[in-house]
């Protein structure tokens, strides 16, 4: 028995023969970032974190920078045509769109932090419970493109304050209570995304697993599986949290 197989048989994941995602259950979508300016004159998106996912910014098009904060401090990342700029779960990141900022965006875990694994930088009195900070943040799929403009705009500068309020904090400490807030608000949540993961990025490894000890068996079978496949995106221009978006449905799946 592999220990692929071993694993299997003690509750983990099956080791499947192939994965049908893409390359390491990353997902892809394609970001025009925002260019309405902000209190601050900059224009851009919302700031927001992960909590389990890391995110790479591979830029096509345009000028602008990725605002970072983390625990060691603020950092501004100059992103130009051929940057490829990533970040690790816990950095509160915020795009700026100096001149037609437009990103490709790889997103690990099939796309979860663009299917729940982001919190914004909301003020604290949002981040109360999971309603208020939903009443706040969401977008109704089926609201007139006006509508959800406006509610995209109002979230996003509702995200600065708080941004900002971290930025300017003295101390560790309100950085590690946004932490505490976020870990709370998407606890309830973390079923599904374990799912997700299981299915994913966790089948991935372990299908390479088990073509590595077919390999070493002398066992080419599944070679013989090998597909070709191709994806136009089956979503353009929805409101992101850091812009209008064209998404790759396949690539988002659980």
């Amino acid at each position: 028995m592999s220990r692929h197989a071993g694993a299997a048989a003690q509750g983990g994941p099956e080791a499947p023969r192939g994965f049908a995602g893409l390359p390491g259950a990353v997902a892809v979508s394609h970001l025009c970032v925002y260019d309405w300016p902000a209190a601050d004159g900059a224009c851009g998106g919302t700031p927001h974190m992960h909590l389990t996912c890391s995110e790479a910014y591979v830029v096509t098009g345009g000028r602008g920078a990725v605002q970072t904060l983390t625990a060691s401090g603020y950092e501004v990342t100059p992103l130009a045509p051929g940057t490829v700029a990533w970040f690790t779960p816990g950095t509160i990141h915020r795009l700026v769109n100096e001149d037609d900022l437009r990103i490709t965006v790889l997103m690990q875990n099939n796309g979860l932090p663009e299917a729940g694994d982001a919190v914004l930088t909301l003020p604290p009195p949002y981040l109360t419970d999971p309603e208020t900070y939903a009443a706040a943040t969401v977008i109704p799929a089926d609201a007139p493109e006006a509508e959800q403009e406006r509610l995209a705009r109002a979230r996003r500068d509702l995200a600065l304050e708080g941004y900002r309020a971290l930025r300017e904090a003295e101390g560790p400490e309100p950085l590690a209570a946004f932490h505490r807030a976020a870990a709370a608000l998407v606890r309830p949540r973390l079923g599904a995304w374990r799912e997700r993961w299981h299915h994913g990025a966790e089948a991935a490894a372990a299908a390479t697993g088990e073509q590595l000890d077919r390999l070493e068996r002398g066992d080419t079978s599944h070679l013989a599986d090998a597909v070709v496949r191709a994806e136009q995106p089956s979503t353009h221009g929805r409101f992101g949290m850091c812009g209008r978006l064209d998404v790759y449905q396949g690539t988002f799946h659980p």
